[in-house]
């Protein structure tokens, strides 16, 4: 989650020393201090055009665009950074935050004690802690996910059950860890987490941190880091296995290949979605040192590669000049560090009270603020659509049951609903 060194914007600066001030982390989730990398030139990339295969199906007008708002729903979290759901109590939002404590937001309150505190467990600070969070899909499982920084340093995804008699509070003992990643660097942990219409488990990993891909993590299929990975969850609770592999995973079986991996070619993937109406797989990928990127994969592709670290965005990385394209699938979106540093992956809108704002993807900028909306359909890169300013530290956004659209502010521990302004 962090670009290689660079001299931060003055924005960037002053939200960093408000969020130390407040005592909460001194950087941003997508983004670790500039200190902690080694130096990689900033200078201008080559920008091969889109690939062979690219649509040209048309989108709605950049004029149709509409402008967005942000209501307060909750205060009072500890640094918010993930939102999700469960659908056996679909008016209720749950919190992660990133000392390692998941809340219940009900009613515009947040809970009197939290549903699981896991902060003995979890490193947190910078780009570490509880990075991500889903709920099993099926109303009569009680089991949600989480992802976190371990104390030793790796990336853990572990399941928790709610308790039985108390379905408001996680039973302490049910937790069991499905997947251990060790890691050699603070930043670039990734830690989406999502369900798939499939039922299946996606989780989107850093590749490992360091600055520019030290460990080769982009283009390697040996390693979980860098990737969206699919997972069966489902599988016997009294197997010795914490998952199973889906059959149709694109590289299962192949020799040499991690089978869990789905999507390939990552750096930070910072919130991966579906859109409920077609399938598809949004992700907001951090950029490095010039410009951040909106992927997707749509419904039915797998194996995708989104091309880090031959390419950042639409543009070379990797050798710097003349890099080659082929095969490789470029962002729907991307902006450069003169509007930004951090990107926020969203999701598209499908909720039944903003009609304008239906069928667009809404996305964010944790340093700026900044909010851009970018139709769903289409296949070619273009500029996203400013809808906002928000000046906020927007650290998540996911939908509720009913597809509403909400954000984190980092700084401020609000909780804040998207809305069309007037």
């Amino acid at each position: 989650m962090s670009p290689a060194p660079r001299r931060l914007p003055i924005l960037t600066l002053i939200l960093l020393a408000a969020l130390a001030a407040c005592g909460g982390p001194t950087t941003s989730p997508g983004r670790t201090d500039p200190a902690s990398e080694a130096p990689a030139s900033a200078s201008p990339r080559a920008t091969p055009g889109p690939t062979a295969d690219a649509s040209d199906e048309p989108h709605p007008s950049a004029d149709a665009a509409p402008t967005l708002a942000l209501e307060p729903v909750a205060s009072g979290l500890d640094a918010p950074l993930d939102i999700a759901w469960r659908p056996s109590a679909p008016d209720d939002l749950f919190i992660a935050e990133q000392v390692g404590r998941v809340q219940l937001v009900r009613d515009g309150a947040v809970g009197d004690r939290p549903v699981l505190d896991i902060a003995g467990l979890v490193t947190a600070g910078g780009e570490r802690g509880l990075l991500g969070l889903a709920f099993h899909p099926d109303p009569e499982d009680r089991r949600f996910f989480v992802y976190y920084t371990a104390l030793d340093g790796a990336q853990v995804l572990a399941s928790y059950e709610l308790d039985a008699n108390e379905e408001d509070v996680a039973d302490p003992d049910s937790g069991r860890i499905l997947l251990r990643m060790e890691d050699r660097f603070g930043n670039h942990n990734g830690g989406s987490l999502t369900f798939g219409p499939d039922g299946f488990l996606y989780v989107g990993t850093g590749d490992g941190g360091g600055g520019g891909d030290p460990l080769g993590s982009g283009q390697s299929l040996e390693t979980l880091l860098a990737k969206v990975l699919r997972l069966d969850v489902d599988i016997p609770a009294d197997g010795d296995d914490p998952y199973g592999i889906p059959e149709d995973n694109p590289f299962a079986g192949q020799a040499g290949a991690r089978p869990e991996i789905f999507h390939t070619g990552l750096r930070n993937p910072w919130r991966i979605r579906f859109d409920r109406e077609t399938d598809d797989l949004w992700i907001g990928d951090v950029g490095q040192n010039a410009w951040e990127e909106i992927d997707v994969a749509r419904a039915g592709a797998s194996g995708v590669d989104f091309g880090w670290n031959v390419m950042e965005a639409t543009h070379c990385y990797e050798p710097e000049t003349g890099c080659d394209p082929t095969g490789l699938t470029l962002p729907i979106a991307e902006y450069g560090h003169d509007e930004g540093c951090s990107v926020t992956g969203g999701t598209v809108y499908r909720g039944p009270s903003q009609a304008a704002l239906v069928g667009w993807y809404v996305f964010s900028d944790y340093c700026s603020g900044r909010v851009w909306v970018t139709p769903a359909d289409g296949d070619e890169t273009r500029e996203a659509s400013v809808a906002l300013d928000s000046g906020r530290s927007v650290s998540a956004i996911a939908e509720d049951a009913q597809g509403e659209l909400y954000a984190t502010d980092l700084s401020s521990g609000e909780l804040l609903r998207f809305v069309v302004a007037d």
